[in-house]
């Protein structure tokens, strides 16, 4: 007996999942969105007269959102690279001493660590963003 109600379950998980699978494949082929609202309703006529920027030009929160994201990370990643540049740094003027060689290893360690970290959040964001533009 249970084995049929497991059977039953796989199959309606089985079934949603193939349903939700074509709805996000074939989901771009409803052409309702076709209409350009801006451009029948007088909006972006309006918009030119009054000055502002219209059409591919004007800024989306899209790409204000993607720029954002790309100074954040892109500061983010100098730093890091600061703390590899002082982990070396603290490394060279150690002059033997394995407590400083120790603490300058566990900075460029973590500084490494974090170059990883941002640069594969940033590979992340910029593949997420483009995606979904």
């Amino acid at each position: 007996m249970t084995m049929k109600i497991h059977l039953q379950k796989t199959l309606k998980s089985g079934a949603l999942i193939l349903s939700l699978a074509l709805f996000f494949l074939f989901g771009n082929l409803v052409y309702a969105q076709s209409y350009d609202f801006n451009q029948n309703s007088g909006l972006d006529s309006s918009a030119n007269t009054a000055g502002f920027v219209t059409g591919s030009d004007a800024a989306t929160v899209n790409s204000i959102t993607g720029q954002a994201i790309a100074i954040v990370l892109g500061m983010v990643g100098v730093v890091f690279l600061g703390f590899l540049i002082y982990g070396g740094f603290v490394w060279m003027i150690a002059d033997g001493n394995q407590e400083k060689v120790k603490a300058a290893t566990k900075t460029i360690m973590n500084s490494l660590l974090g170059i990883i970290l941002t640069l594969s959040a940033y590979a992340l964001s910029y593949f997420l963003i483009k995606y979904f533009r």
